[in-house]
């Protein structure tokens, strides 16, 4: 166990210099020293083929992860990603599946644990959006789709992962920084992202006995097929040029809150969300 984690008992005293403090702080991690923030671990991304997922699993990777990449259609971006992590010479496994099913959910999850023994960092990344000028426009299919892929598959995976998480496990939901300024074209999307939010904040309080960290990260405009497949060309043009930054992300430039809040560097971070999204304030 690390000395970060171990329940501290301080004894009523009263010093300025920490030779005499007990217990005494701890100023460095046991990685630290190994350059591995992720090594030993396995880790399991919905949504793990492209964008924001695929720089996650190369991340992940990279700090020693073994990667479980779930996916719904796109096999050859998947099998990619799948070599982009084996070129960091780790191990990926590939697991096309429908998250809007429990089943299917509950399948995913069981393939990595048949492959790799154990799950240490949940990511429950995969969404959809379709953008609509007006509610009247979003069908009850729409509404459901929407639902069911960005928030209902997230209580699937978790409800499935559970019982094999240990303490120290780390849940990481992709949440959006529209669920805090809204979008008058993302109606239903918005609203799946701000529950993302809500079940976050409530999960991490859920898990905390258990010495599961819950967190999520709220990306702004990033540069991944979910806006290629989805936006006219007008709005492809100008994507991200609203930000203070006048740009969008890379999806490498969002990664790396994901491996912090995997890793031991964020073990004092729960119910909490990142805001990588090129400037914009939100009411956290």
């Amino acid at each position: 166990m690390s000395t970060l984690t171990k329940p501290a008992k301080p004894r009523a005293q009263h010093t300025n210099t920490e030779e005499n403090m007990h217990p005494k702080p701890v100023y460095e991690r046991d990685y630290d020293r190994l350059g591995k923030k992720l090594s030993g671990k396995v880790a399991l991304i919905t949504g793990g083929d492209s964008g924001i997922g695929r720089a996650v699993a190369v991340h992940f990777a990279r700090e020693g992860a073994d990667v479980a990449i779930v996916y719904h259609r796109e096999d050859e971006d998947a099998q990619t990603t799948r070599e982009l992590v084996e070129e960091k010479g780790k191990r990926a496994i590939l697991i096309k599946a429908d998250i809007k099913d429990e089943d299917d959910c509950r399948s995913a999850v069981e393939a990595a644990l048949k492959e790799f023994g154990h799950i240490d960092v949940v990511v429950n990344n995969a969404a959809i959006q379709h953008p609509q000028d007006s509610i009247e426009k979003i069908t009850a299919k729409q509404l459901e789709d929407t639902f069911r892929t960005n928030i209902f598959s997230q209580f699937f995976i978790v409800k499935a992962a559970l019982p094999h998480l240990k303490k120290g496990s780390a849940i990481i939901n992709t949440a959006s920084v529209t669920a805090y300024r809204g979008s008058q074209q993302l109606l239903d999307y918005s609203s799946t992202k701000g529950a993302i939010v809500a079940f976050t904040r409530s999960l991490a309080q859920s898990l905390a006995e258990k010495g599961i960290r819950v967190n999520a990260v709220a990306p702004g405009p990033i540069w991944t097929p979910l806006i290629t497949s989805t936006f006219p060309d007008e709005k492809i043009e100008t994507f991200g040029k609203d930000t203070l930054l006048k740009r969008p992300g890379q999806p490498a430039e969002v990664a790396p809150c994901y491996v912090f809040l995997a890793s031991e560097d964020g073990s004092y971070v729960t119910g909490q969300v990142l805001h990588p999204n090129g400037g914009s304030i939100v009411n956290t």
